[in-house]
């Protein structure tokens, strides 16, 4: 490694900010960080840096202006950004402006490495030499947690008090050893990636890579490529090979999260991989041969799919070799507190906050909520709770919540949309209004249906009913539609 490479960290979040640093720090690199746009713009222009990391989201300039002013003041450094999943758009457009590489939030010490290795043309390392080097950055991660400053990155909440769950606890030790692929079902939220590590660290592969990928957060060819890597020159911006994560889970288990959102292209090459443990990378002539246990996870009625022409059915028989329903956490009620404890202790950590103790109430109120979002809207109640220290105001909203729903996971009510005004005795009627009125009523119904379908998920329901995201807001505006989030929340 040269010790004289300098690398420019940045990110508006400290622990991501000193993660980076950190890793790269100890791989020899020269690292500074910036905690903004405008900061690193000064920085950029005061400094020669050989390699810039990106956070994206960033209040004030963001990573994309960063990007912009960089490269039209003749900036050649390698950037590689960083974006949040969902931000396949921010993706986009920084490799349009220039950037050579982009990681999702939450990094793994591998992936990282690798991509800076590969914008530096330096020899990437291993898929093992990663693992050791992501085993070493945990090893960091626990002796800093050790000292009070943060929550170790491999701690999970894999409770089983319940009936519901100590099942599907058995059912995962059972197949844990088994290698055969396992597809997880369940709404949105209730722990399908927690049960999925279970699986992995119960394997005989838990030496080996565990790496996951969200189907739905990138577009169909930026997702093929970060599946199965690509070859220089195999597209724009492609300035150096990438191996793919199939590639880096070599030995180990990738988990394909909502695998229900991946376009019929990829699920044929996907279903090669099942069937022949081989792949062509993106731009490539030479198959690439892998050894990697495959777990799925989604959230759609893939039956339904298949039905609806969405999804492949040879691919879903070679998937559902072993399917694990995991249950929603309004029907497994003895696991709430037991999880409201873990994330209590969690984020008092995380926020070096005092072990006050908080209102029996308080747990009265969360037990006779139906959580419509799972484990995931529990877990944000609870860092809501102990950042702001106000279980009066968690006990309200709860209740109000309770209130503005009739029974498990139901919806408010809609407020209807304004009906066309009837004519008086011997006044003419337009048919046109009839018409566009029976159009709007009908084109509520369908919106409203496929939002319910998506967990109001409103990007996935535009590209399901298959209108542009733009227009679905207005459809929604105009249908006087309203997200229950909102209605919950009314007195």
């Amino acid at each position: 490694m040269d010790r004289n490479l300098a690398v420019l960290v940045v990110d508006d979040d400290e622990s991501s900010r000193e993660f980076q640093r950190d890793v790269l720090g100890g791989e020899g690199y020269q690292v500074r960080v910036a905690p903004g746009g405008a900061e690193a713009l000064q920085m950029l222009e005061g400094g020669a840096f050989d390699l810039v990391l990106l956070d994206v989201r960033m209040p004030g300039v963001d990573g994309l202006e960063v990007l912009k002013r960089f490269r039209e003041k003749g900036g050649q450094a390698p950037v590689i950004v960083l974006s949040a999943l969902g931000a396949a758009e921010d993706v986009v457009k920084a490799m349009r402006l220039g950037a050579s590489d982009y990681l999702t939030k939450p990094i793994e010490v591998a992936d990282l490495l690798s991509s800076a290795a590969r914008a530096l043309g330096l020899q990437v390392p291993s898929p093992e030499q990663a693992m050791a080097a992501a085993a070493e950055g945990a090893n960091a991660a626990v002796e800093h947690a050790a000292a009070g400053n943060e929550e170790p990155p491999e701690e999970r909440a894999f409770i089983a008090h319940s009936g519901a769950m100590r099942r599907v606890k058995a059912l995962v030790e059972r197949i844990a050893d088994t290698d055969v692929p396992v597809l997880l079902l369940g709404e949105s939220g209730v722990g399908k990636e927690v049960i999925s590590r279970e699986i992995h660290n119960r394997s005989r592969r838990r030496a080996k890579p565990f790496l996951k990928i969200n189907c739905a957060a990138l577009p169909s060819e930026l997702l093929e490529s970060e599946l199965f890597g690509h070859e220089k020159g195999a597209f724009t911006g492609a300035t150096a090979e990438k191996p793919g994560k199939f590639e880096l889970a070599h030995h180990g288990t990738i988990f394909l999260d909502e695998i229900g959102e991946m376009a019929i292209r990829l699920q044929a090459k996907l279903l090669q991989v099942l069937q022949d443990e081989e792949f062509f990378r993106v731009g490539g002539k030479k198959s690439v041969k892998v050894d990697a246990r495959v777990v799925c996870a989604t959230n759609r009625d893939l039956a339904a799919e298949i039905a609806a022409g969405n999804f492949r059915e040879d691919l879903y028989y070679r998937l559902n070799v072993v399917t694990i329903e995991i249950p929603p956490l309004r029907e497994r009620r003895e696991d709430i507190p037991p999880i409201f404890e873990f994330f209590v202790r969690k984020y008092r950590r995380k926020y070096a906050m005092a072990d006050d103790p908080l209102p029996s109430d308080v747990l009265r109120e969360i037990m006779a909520y139906d959580f419509p979002g799972n484990v995931r809207e529990l877990e944000n109640l609870v860092r809501r709770l102990v950042v702001l220290r106000d279980p009066e105001g968690v006990m309200r909203d709860l209740k109000a919540r309770r209130g503005s729903t009739a029974g498990p996971n139901v919806v408010p009510t809609q407020p209807a949309p304004p009906a066309p005004t009837l004519p008086l005795p011997g006044e003419d009627v337009s048919l046109k209004d009839v018409s566009r009125h029976a159009a709007m009523l009908a084109e509520r119904e369908a919106i409203l249906a496929m939002l319910t379908k998506t967990a109001w998920n409103k990007r996935k329901a535009a590209a399901r009913l298959k209108i542009s995201y733009k227009a679905l807001l207005y459809k929604i505006k105009e249908c006087g539609i309203l997200d229950p989030r909102q209605l919950m929340s009314q007195p």
